[in-house]
């Protein structure tokens, strides 16, 4: 006992050691850092060879940094430099715009004068001939411009350097988005440029209210993010809470929207989302002029927009480009399709366990036929059939998609046969889990929320029955009447309740009959189109004046 107890103290001890080790470690390096921050200048010098060593210390030895140096002018030899990151700048522009009107324009006469800001204001204003220049003495500035691909011009005897947008990485093209796919409408997506996604906005509202923001977030990646609303219709409160949102977000990096999300949504412990997302440009230029705000990132094709009600994942781009009426019964399907998604296995288990005097008589001689053998009861059956669903769909979805599709295809009619035929489970499982998994797809902004609600309705289906899915049901509406998005309720316009919202959440009104914009979201102007917009055929009179 006395063996084992000084092993485990000696074991300790060691732990110990080693943990004040690397914490001394970590102080140090932290404390290596700060002091090199320290020796950084804050500002440029006027001595160039100075400006280059200070930046080649912060940004490091890497091969793909370019340091241009060459002589102003056609007779002063004032020695100059241009710094740019290769890949990342427009070589045509630094070539024809920069270095040649600088290398062959006579700009300094006299040997013996040192290059003042003035004449630095004049390279800016009246030689370089590219769109957007800027000039700063801060280092840091300096640094972050260089690592966001624009080239930096540094000249000898100023303390100033220009920093020149020579910006120029490849994207892919503008092309139809792949998760938001419809039969009629425009067919363009976002791509993973910021300029290029603003832009695409731009083109539906040509408006000048329509405002974009931008601002810089993560301390490493400094991802560059962009709010976009009208002034005259958004709520400047949903604005500026947005902003505040934004600048509380202190993290290393933002690669996605879905980071950002996280940071900003009013429920981060719901299994719903509050924040919408859209990869096409017509939605969201849709909500921009509806009151909401779109969140774009540089670096992803999804955009979100705030604030978000339930109605929406209900909705398709699609719905206001076709006749209302077919829309109507196709969106109320989507919510038949929803319901189906997450209570179809719960009500097989509560049915076949709880309440089989529910069932028709030969239908339920039909079940207990195919019942009959198998091992295991219906709760079970269902949670496993569930799983082996999200296995294959996932499958699906994570390998290339010619393998993905067969993979899930003949995985689940492959596994789903054998299965029956050795008695593992019965066929009326089967096609309830097959029903589901195609009711799920029908809602794809609430597959998440379906795929969770849809094992938690099974157990209490198999623990409570009926009441046990009324249980979980009446928790689900109490949960979503409490959620909010940026301080619009979650269940609007049915919560509180709202007519002329009405129109555009279980049916779709003729277009000439939806006045008014979301009760709660464009507040400052409610009004989006005239009254009396109904088309009228022309009166007997008039036609035969024509």
């Amino acid at each position: 006992m006395g063996v084992m107890f000084r092993y485990i103290l000696k074991k300790i001890l060691l732990l110990n050691s080693l943990n004040q080790t690397l914490s001394n470690q970590k102080k140090q390096a932290v404390s290596q850092d700060h002091q090199d921050n320290l020796n950084t200048p804050a500002n440029l010098s006027q001595s160039l060879n100075s400006n280059l060593e200070i930046l080649k210390g912060l940004i490091g030895k890497n091969f793909d940094l370019v340091i241009r140096k060459f002589t102003l002018g056609e007779h002063g030899p004032v020695n100059a430099a241009l710094i740019y990151l290769n890949g990342m700048t427009d070589l045509t522009i630094i070539n024809e715009s920069i270095l040649r009107p600088l290398m062959f324009r006579s700009i300094n006469q006299n040997p013996n004068t040192v290059l003042d800001l003035d004449v630095i204001e004049m390279i800016k204003t009246t030689i370089l001939s590219v769109g957007e220049v800027s000039q700063s003495p801060l280092v840091q500035e300096v640094v972050d411009n260089y690592l966001s691909g624009k080239t930096i011009l540094m000249v000898e005897g100023c303390d100033q350097a220009l920093m020149i947008m020579t910006t120029d990485w490849k994207s892919r093209n503008v092309g139809e988005p792949k998760t938001e796919s419809v039969v009629r409408g425009p067919r363009e997506g976002f791509i993973e440029n910021l300029l290029t996604n603003t832009t695409l906005i731009r083109r539906k509202i040509k408006s000048q209210d329509f405002i974009l923001e931008s601002m810089q977030i993560g301390q490493r990646t400094k991802t560059n993010v962009c709010i976009a609303y009208l002034k005259t219709i958004s709520n400047p409160l949903l604005i500026k809470e947005i902003k505040r949102r934004l600048n509380d977000i202190k993290i290393d990096s933002v690669l996605e929207t879905g980071t950002i999300e996280q940071y900003i949504e009013d429920a981060p412990l719901s299994i719903f989302s509050t924040i919408a997302n859209t990869e096409k440009p017509d939605m969201a230029a849709a909500k921009i002029l509806e009151g909401r705000a779109a969140i774009l990132v540089d670096g992803t094709p999804f955009v979100l927009t705030v604030p978000m009600v339930l109605a929406e994942s209900f909705q398709s781009s699609e719905d206001y480009y076709s006749r209302p009426y077919f829309v109507s019964l196709v969106r109320l399907i989507r919510y038949f399709a929803y319901l189906i998604s997450i209570l179809a296995p719960a009500t097989y288990v509560a049915l076949t366990t709880f309440h089989q005097e529910l069932i028709p008589t030969q239908l339920l001689f039909s079940m207990a036929e195919a019942q009959e053998g198998v091992p295991f009861p219906a709760v079970v059956e269902a949670l496993g059939m569930g799983i082996v669903f999200e296995i294959l769909r996932e499958a699906g979805v994570r390998l290339p998609r010619p393998v993905g599709q067969a993979v899930s295809i003949v995985g689940a009619l492959v596994i789903g046969q054998s299965a029956v035929s050795a008695g593992l489970i019965g066929a009326p499982m089967v096609i309830v889990v097959a029903l589901t998994a195609v009711a799920s797809f029908v809602v794809p902004a609430q597959t998440d929320s379906g795929g969770v609600l849809r094992f938690i309705f099974v157990l209490l289906s198999g623990f409570l029955g009926g009441f046990g899915i009324m249980i979980g049901l009446i928790g689900t509406f109490i949960h979503l009447v409490s959620l909010r998005s940026f301080g619009t309720p979650y269940l609007s316009p049915l919560a509180p309740l709202s007519k002329p919202g009405l129109k555009d959440t279980f049916i779709r009104a003729p277009l000439w009959t939806m006045i008014t914009r979301p009760t709660l979201i464009g507040l400052q102007d409610p009004i989006r189109q005239e009254f009396r917009l109904k088309p009228v055929p022309p009166s007997e009179e008039d036609a035969q004046s024509k």
